[in-house]
């Protein structure tokens, strides 16, 4: 009768130290792998990082001040920087022309011309119009720019003669902060709403529910514009944008209060939470130690997907009059300029800030589906 071999030692050694070299993945790590999987997530998580750090140190991005008026040159086209000059020599430094303002005797329009005998080098950590970073740190130093009297317009001016291409990166600053803070409102609503809803339960749930419902079934944008009507003309700017995000948190919270309402539904049955309240925990602590962790994930992805529909909210009401207000620069401020079609027809780079919005909102929706996917590292 045969007999089985016997494992010999060596190879029982060898599998034991394959299992001790086994390390065990943490929850943590699960969803990182998960997120990386999806490109599109990390290209979406790049470009809005390099947004916002653009945004921050608008300043230093934006080589001309976004308030200058300069009547000489309105309306100018984009001016690119060149590495080859009109008899197609190479220059290994772009360059930008000078410009010349004047005046179209048929139609009295005014104009600007080029001039190729001046060329004006690119040069990088330029000094220029004094800035702030975040209110702290004063400096005039520019990441790039051109000897005066040479000017860089690489998005064009606008009908007043500022430049676009600073204005964009001013605006960021107020378009994705109003996403940002707008959010962080929304979620101390839905958070402790959404929560207490579907924990507790009874009348209270039944109340919230009403009021949702009455919110949500009021048109948004006409809602958005009688609210924002509200704001008094003569506010300084600065509480016209907190009013706005204001109002944009309060017409969203009730929408992720929902969502929130459903999880804590479906976990305040679980063998945790059941076990905790055996256990004499306290309202308070099992909300706050059990039933708040395991739903903030979830959270911060409804969060993300929520930012954009606040960008845009913003960027309507500031494209309709309703908005962010001068001396503030918003995307859907320097839109309202593109109202006209002779505008569009005579300006078409006005609508340069409207790629900047379409761009943001693509990958807001990007890094939510890839944090959707990593909030659950176990689904296939």
């Amino acid at each position: 009768m045969a007999t089985l071999p016997k494992t010999s030692d060596h190879t029982d050694a060898r599998l034991a130290r394959k299992a001790d070299e086994v390390k065990l993945v943490s929850v943590r790590r699960l969803m990182w792998l998960r997120f990386k999987r999806n490109r599109l997530a990390l290209v979406g998580g790049i470009f809005l990082l390099l947004m916002y750090l653009a945004a921050i140190f608008a300043g230093f991005v934006a080589p001309n001040d976004p308030t200058l008026v300069n009547g000489q040159f309105v309306s100018v086209a984009p001016q690119g920087l060149h590495f080859f000059d009109e008899t197609g020599a190479f220059h290994p430094i772009p360059f930008a022309y000078g410009l010349k303002s004047a005046v179209d005797p048929a139609t009295f329009r005014r104009t600007v011309e080029i001039i190729p005998e001046e060329k004006y080098p690119l040069q990088f950590f330029v000094r220029g119009a004094e800035y702030s970073i975040l209110g702290l740190i004063k400096t005039d130093i520019h990441l790039f720019g051109v000897e005066e009297p040479g000017n860089l317009f690489l998005f064009g001016t606008d009908s007043q003669g500022r430049d676009i291409f600073s204005r964009v990166w001013y605006g960021a600053q107020v378009s994705l902060s109003v996403g940002l803070i707008g959010v962080f409102l929304t979620l101390l609503f839905c958070s402790i709403i959404g929560i207490a809803r579907g924990y507790l339960g009874g009348l209270f749930d039944d109340i919230v529910q009403r009021i949702i419902e009455l919110l949500m079934s009021f048109p948004q944008l006409p809602l958005w514009l009688a609210l924002a009507a509200l704001v008094p003309d003569n506010w300084p700017s600065d509480r016209i944008y907190f009013s706005i995000t204001i109002v944009l948190a309060i017409l969203s919270w009730g929408a992720l209060a929902r969502q929130t309402r459903s999880m804590v539904y479906a976990l305040r049955e679980a063998d945790f939470v059941t076990a905790a309240r055996y256990s004499n925990c306290s309202d308070w602590r099992i909300i706050t130690r059990h039933l708040l962790p395991n739903t903030m994930s979830h959270i911060i992805v409804i969060a993300t997907t929520a930012i954009p529909g606040m960008i845009l909210g913003e960027t309507a009401l500031s494209f309709l009059g309703l908005g962010i207000r001068s001396p503030l620069v918003s995307w859907g401020l320097l839109l309202s300029d593109a109202q006209h079609v002779r505008v569009l027809i005579q300006q078409p780079w006005i609508l340069t800030p409207a790629m900047f919005v379409i761009a943001t909102v693509i990958a807001f929706n990007f890094l939510g589906d890839g944090l959707r996917d990593a909030a659950d590292p176990f689904a296939k």
